[in-house]
Protein backbone atom coordinates (compact mmCIF):
# COMPACT_ATOMS: atom_id res chain seq x y z
CA UNK A 1 0.00 0.00 0.00
CA UNK A 2 1.63 3.59 -1.28
CA UNK A 3 1.69 6.13 1.43
CA UNK A 4 -0.37 9.20 0.86
CA UNK A 5 0.82 12.63 1.38
CA UNK A 6 -1.17 15.49 2.37
CA UNK A 7 -0.05 19.18 1.15
CA UNK A 8 -0.01 21.39 4.00
CA UNK A 9 1.39 24.44 1.87
CA UNK A 10 1.98 25.14 -1.87
CA UNK A 11 5.51 24.77 -3.36
CA UNK A 12 8.03 28.00 -3.16
CA UNK A 13 10.68 28.28 -5.13
CA UNK A 14 13.35 29.87 -3.34
CA UNK A 15 16.23 29.47 -6.47
CA UNK A 16 17.19 33.25 -5.66
CA UNK A 17 18.46 32.43 -2.38
CA UNK A 18 17.34 34.69 0.84
CA UNK A 19 15.41 37.23 -1.48
CA UNK A 20 12.47 34.66 -1.77
CA UNK A 21 13.04 33.85 2.20
CA UNK A 22 12.58 37.05 3.39
CA UNK A 23 9.74 37.71 0.74
CA UNK A 24 7.79 34.88 2.38
CA UNK A 25 8.28 36.19 5.79
CA UNK A 26 6.61 39.40 4.67
CA UNK A 27 10.25 41.19 5.38
CA UNK A 28 13.41 42.68 3.85
CA UNK A 29 16.70 42.38 5.07
CA UNK A 30 16.30 46.01 6.42
CA UNK A 31 13.47 45.16 8.22
CA UNK A 32 14.64 41.90 9.70
CA UNK A 33 17.66 43.85 11.39
CA UNK A 34 15.51 46.46 12.62
CA UNK A 35 13.62 43.72 14.24
CA UNK A 36 16.30 42.17 15.46
CA UNK A 37 18.04 45.45 16.85
CA UNK A 38 14.68 46.38 18.50
CA UNK A 39 14.73 43.14 20.33
CA UNK A 40 17.78 43.36 21.61
CA UNK A 41 17.10 46.85 22.95
CA UNK A 42 14.21 45.42 24.69
CA UNK A 43 16.60 42.57 26.48
CA UNK A 44 18.42 45.49 27.75
CA UNK A 45 15.35 47.43 29.17
CA UNK A 46 13.89 43.90 30.75
CA UNK A 47 17.43 43.73 31.90
CA UNK A 48 17.61 47.24 33.66
CA UNK A 49 13.80 46.90 35.13
CA UNK A 50 15.20 43.36 37.13
CA UNK A 51 18.07 45.40 38.29
CA UNK A 52 15.97 48.28 39.96
CA UNK A 53 15.12 46.15 43.56
CA UNK A 54 18.89 46.52 44.17
CA UNK A 55 19.15 50.46 44.31
CA UNK A 56 16.26 51.45 46.75
CA UNK A 57 17.60 55.08 46.12
CA UNK A 58 17.68 55.19 42.22
CA UNK A 59 15.28 52.88 41.56
CA UNK A 60 12.49 55.76 39.78
CA UNK A 61 15.29 57.34 37.71
CA UNK A 62 16.53 54.01 36.49
CA UNK A 63 12.71 52.65 36.51
CA UNK A 64 12.34 55.85 34.14
CA UNK A 65 15.22 55.38 31.98
CA UNK A 66 14.52 51.39 31.68
CA UNK A 67 10.79 52.47 30.47
CA UNK A 68 11.67 54.78 28.31
CA UNK A 69 14.45 52.10 27.03
CA UNK A 70 11.30 49.51 26.42
CA UNK A 71 9.35 52.76 24.29
CA UNK A 72 11.99 53.07 21.92
CA UNK A 73 12.56 49.15 21.39
CA UNK A 74 8.65 49.03 20.35
CA UNK A 75 8.53 51.90 18.76
CA UNK A 76 11.85 50.55 16.55
CA UNK A 77 9.83 46.83 16.26
CA UNK A 78 6.59 48.77 14.79
CA UNK A 79 7.67 51.65 13.24
CA UNK A 80 11.75 50.77 12.30
CA UNK A 81 11.24 49.87 8.74
CA UNK A 82 8.91 52.62 7.82
CA UNK A 83 11.40 55.09 9.90
CA UNK A 84 14.68 53.86 8.36
CA UNK A 85 13.17 53.43 4.61
CA UNK A 86 13.87 56.92 3.46
CA UNK A 87 17.85 55.82 4.15
CA UNK A 88 17.70 52.47 2.37
CA UNK A 89 15.87 54.18 0.03
CA UNK A 90 17.21 57.12 -0.83
CA UNK A 91 17.73 58.28 -4.33
CA UNK A 92 20.63 60.53 -5.60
Amino acid sequence: MAAKFLNLAKPVDMSTGFKDFFDTIGLTGGGLVTKAIAAIIAVIAVKMLFTLANDPKGALRKGSFALGTLFVAVVLALYGDTLFSTVTQAKG
